[in-house]
């Protein structure tokens, strides 16, 4: 049996799709679209609130596609608080408007692939990979991944050093992306669907078809890898979700 990798865990994280139903939406009148969007808003400055008290992170976007039609990604200290948030969302007026998408649920997750430290719970960077705070970029892409389990490409049978060297040299290549994009990866084994999740924030949307194009020719990703759905999206700023919300 080959060694398992142990990891680092930090915040869990909800990646919550939404689609409005634009057509129901429309037959409210002025004064309960403007209500509604004023309690959506109300929530979002307790998330900052948390956000200032480096208590958890979130982000929202917009997603181009028919996937769904805006990102809601909360980071929060428990699975307890996760939910919590869920349900809170659920029960304003604009959960009434909107269809669940698609949903993951994982944690923020740092594997001993990764170079070790004496204590890594006391090197702040580690710990700002940890509980980040989700940048303000004006792109986002999401995307969840397993390791493949085929044959001769089972990622699990082989020795640990072998995986090391592997993810050495794919970290190699994301390295080189350092200021461009950022990587949060979030575990998912136990949780969801895939055993990880990855999202990449970006200035540039183009950055992130070039980083993973040129990791699929790292024999990590071009033997071992297989992909879910991607979701890409636009940064929605608080000053902006009236705007996108008015019909």
């Amino acid at each position: 049996m080959s060694e398992a990798a142990q990891t680092l865990d930090g915040w869990y994280c909800l990646h919550d799709f939404r689609t409005v139903d634009w057509t129901t939406w429309k037959m409210l009148s002025s004064d309960e679209r403007q209500s509604t969007i004023h309690e959506f808003l109300s929530l979002i400055e307790k998330w900052n609130t948390t956000q200032d008290r480096n208590e958890g992170s979130h982000a929202l976007y917009t997603v181009v596609g028919q996937k769904a039609d805006f990102m809601m990604m909360i980071m929060r200290p428990t699975m307890e608080e996760l939910n919590e948030i869920e349900t809170e969302f659920n029960k304003t007026k604009l959960a009434e408007f909107t269809v669940p998408a698609h949903s993951y649920v994982s944690v923020v997750e740092l594997s001993n692939y990764l170079p070790a430290t004496e204590d890594p719970y006391q090197n702040p960077q580690i710990l700002a990979r940890l509980y980040p705070k989700l940048p303000k970029a004006n792109y986002v892409c999401f995307y969840p991944m397993d390791k493949r389990r085929q044959g001769n490409d089972n990622w699990y049978m082989l020795p640990m050093e072998d995986r090391k060297k592997l993810m050495y040299s794919h970290g190699m290549i994301g390295r080189q992306y350092a200021g461009k994009v950022k990587q949060i990866i979030t575990g998912s084994v136990g949780f969801d669907d895939y055993e990880w999740g990855v999202t990449l924030f970006a200035d540039d949307v183009l950055q992130f078809k070039k980083l993973v194009y040129e990791m699929r020719f790292d024999e990590v990703s071009a033997r071992y890898g297989e992909f879910g759905s991607f979701f890409v999206g636009n940064i929605l700023k608080e000053e902006r979700v009236s705007s996108f919300l008015q019909v």
